[in-house]
């Protein structure tokens, strides 16, 4: 595969704050590569440096091979974080207006549609809901066609469906042969749509694999969450842990629920079982804050 993005040795300082602390990453063409961490982690940073509209202290990105300010800009897609286009134009007057920024830039109505707006509405952007003017935002940053997709938490104010609708859009443009580096902290986001994922924590990048292949390695055990007012001794079991939600027990075999909870006397009410996978945000306390656990 050719490497899209290809950064090394990338550093960067805001005074006394290390953004960036020697990262190097690769992306490969048509791979959808999630960068994730908190807010205040360097993902921004980051996605500003490899556009090149950010130079780092040290190091060097590669954008399809050269530089970055020498790369066509209708190459990129980019969506900030924070975005604020004229909010007194109809999404498709928006779309026009940044579609005209480029040669051959897509139909205004089929963007549009793509992610599940009317390209017929007459409402004003800053009439639209949240969702709705975050779906159009994504908008701008396809219409012309991007060979590189760069989107800072793309599905802020979004409703679960819109969420959904989205991923499509991402998965859609793999199949096309699109680049997508989706920055986001939800977890849940970036193992549902990511091929690989990047774990920023402090500046540095502490882990990047496959989402399956990171839980796999790093995000421990299934745990059982017994919503009970009975005290931990109470199961006569090692490992067992008092928590917001209830008892908690790691590395339980499924089998052995019932035997378990039947431990708990008579005197003791159980409100609910919950089952527990590890997921994304275990590894990233696993290995960003290490000594912490993902309570459920």
């Amino acid at each position: 595969m050719d490497a899209v993005v290809d950064a090394t040795g990338l550093a960067k300082r805001f005074g006394e704050t290390v953004a960036l602390d020697d990262v190097d990453l690769t992306i490969e063409r048509g791979e959808i590569y999630g960068l994730i961490g908190p807010n205040g982690a360097g993902k921004t940073t980051l996605a500003r440096v490899l556009l090149g509209t950010l130079a780092p202290d040290a190091g060097q990105v590669r954008l399809f091979g050269q530089s970055p300010d020498a790369v066509d800009p209708a190459r990129i897609g980019y969506l900030p974080q924070s975005f604020d286009p004229h909010d007194r134009l109809t999404p498709a007057e928006l779309l026009a207006y940044y579609g005209g920024l480029y040669e051959g830039a897509q139909s205004v109505a089929d963007v549009l549609a793509t992610v599940g707006i009317d390209p017929a509405t007459t409402t004003r952007y800053a009439d639209l809901s949240g969702g709705e003017q975050r779906r159009v935002c994504v908008a701008t940053a396809l219409v012309n066609d991007p060979d590189l997709l760069v989107v800072d938490e793309p599905t802020t104010g979004i409703d679960p469906a819109g969420r959904r609708a989205l991923r499509e859009v991402f998965t859609d443009l793999r199949a096309a042969g699109t680049t997508v580096l989706l920055s986001t902290h939800d977890m849940n986001e970036a193992e549902a749509v990511a091929d690989r994922v990047g774990m920023l924590a402090n500046g540095r990048l502490v882990a990047e694999d496959a989402p399956d292949a990171l839980v796999a390695a790093h995000g421990g055990a299934s745990r059982l969450t017994i919503q009970t007012d009975a005290p931990p001794d109470a199961l006569d079991r090692q490992s067992v842990e008092q928590t917001e939600e209830g008892l908690q027990i790691p590395a339980v075999d499924p089998t052995r629920i019932g035997a378990i909870v039947d431990r708990i006397d008579d005197a003791y009410r159980v409100e609910g079982l919950t089952w527990t996978d590890p997921d994304l945000e275990d590894v990233y306390l696993a290995l960003a804050e290490p000594g912490q656990e993902a309570s459920r």
